[in-house]
């Protein structure tokens, strides 16, 4: 790490997470505690210029070629610091048409071209790629909410990750293989724990101290012209590839595959490239469907029906995330928040009332709801049961 990297790095890690967390204090005291203009101008300025400084000296460096590892840390530095920018609203997307952050914008963007990310902060920087230096990591604040959110975000993501790899490794053994109900086993057991790590974040998280102080450096904002949505926790490939490799989500139905789309550049490449590859394969659920002439055979008796647990626990994480964590953390909270500020909740750039209805279709996909609207598994999760012989 160069000495101007490695200046920048400890700013982050300290005077950025300090006044960060002394203007959240500031904007507590208020009535409207979702307003920040005209609050903590003084520290605004000294973030804004302190930051500019170092990562101008970092641009003035130019590319030093020390690999993807250095190079996505540095961006999530410079995207934490862009991210702040916005939550202040030194920027606002809204009132320009080109993001004042010139230095940052610049370096951010050749970054993120030079290793094929999206160049601003993803989720990845907060949560599986974020180095702890003393038992700490970066963060926007220093806030007990901000942690707990951090902590089990990461939990949850680690453990679909768990999942994902259980069921790509099915695909060369194939459905009869007898280490398959292993896989399958383990794919059940890690959609448990992204259930246990979202009941803690239930149980610890306060709602106002998320909505109004975390919630908030995730919004949109400019990277140079371009306005680039938040950081959104399901920006891996993990989650995606248990959606298709169970047969839960189709790549080919134009409303899912425009959420891929969306979030690719937002991966890890390593993540990308497994997303594209899920994309093309036969689903778990298609080749059970396939081969029901066998169903008196013992292995597909025991596979189908670790198969269907799988099944049953994806959707079981689905419906507790949006009805749990969307509702308590973004909806309810939503409706006592001032009018002027309604049209800037969402991390993901639509109107809230539309995230929500997306939200509510891929909550029912993936639990393979009944509906007519959409094309959901649930009469092939039907005929799929009646092929077990009960035990």
């Amino acid at each position: 790490m160069s000495s101007n990297s490695q200046a920048f790095d400890e700013w982050i890690r300290h005077r950025f997470v300090a006044l960060n967390s002394e203007l959240e204090q500031r904007y507590a005291q208020q009535a409207d505690r979702a307003n920040v203009v005209g609050v903590g101008d003084d520290l605004k300025q000294q973030l804004e210029s302190e930051g500019r400084a170092l990562i101008s000296a970092l641009l003035a460096e130019g590319n030093t070629d020390q690999g993807f590892d250095k190079a996505f840390d540095l961006l999530g530095s410079v995207g934490l610091y862009m991210a702040a920018c916005r939550r202040h609203e030194i920027t606002e997307p809204s009132r320009e048409t080109t993001s004042p952050l010139v230095e940052a914008s610049a370096l951010a963007m050749h970054i993120g071209a030079s290793i094929g990310v999206t160049p601003r902060f993803a989720t990845a920087h907060l949560t599986t790629h974020n180095r702890a230096v003393n038992g700490v990591y970066k963060r926007f604040t220093d806030l007990p909410d901000e942690k707990i959110f951090v902590d089990y975000n990461t939990r949850g993501i680690l453990a679909y990750k768990r999942a994902a790899d259980a069921l790509l490794k099915i695909l060369p053994l194939g459905i009869a293989h007898p280490i398959t109900q292993d896989l399958l086993q383990v794919a059940e057991r890690a959609l448990q724990d992204v259930i246990d790590a979202n009941d803690q974040l239930f149980d610890k998280l306060d709602t106002d101290q998320f909505f109004y102080c975390v919630r908030p450096y995730y919004k949109p904002h400019r990277v140079g012209q371009q306005v680039y949505r938040g950081a959104n926790a399901g920006d891996f490939a993990g989650i995606n590839v248990i959606d298709m490799l169970l047969g839960l989500c189709f790549a080919n139905e134009p409303s899912y595959s425009q959420i891929l789309v969306d979030k690719f550049l937002y991966m890890m490449p390593e993540d990308q490239l497994i997303l594209r590859d899920s994309m093309r394969r036969t689903s778990l659920m298609d080749s059970f469907l396939e081969h029901q002439a066998d169903r008196d055979q013992d292995w597909y008796q025991t596979n189908l029906r670790h198969f269907l647990a799988v099944c049953e626990r994806h959707g079981d994480t689905a419906i507790q995330h949006h009805d749990q964590l969307v509702s308590k953390y973004i909806e309810k909270p939503s409706a006592h928040i001032e009018q002027q500020h309604i049209e800037k909740i969402t991390a993901s750039g639509p109107p809230l009332h539309v995230l929500l209805g997306a939200l509510e279709k891929l909550r029912d996909r993936r639990a393979a709801a009944p509906r007519t609207d959409i094309r959901t598994r649930h009469d092939d999760i039907a005929h799929l049961k009646s092929l077990l012989v009960p035990s």
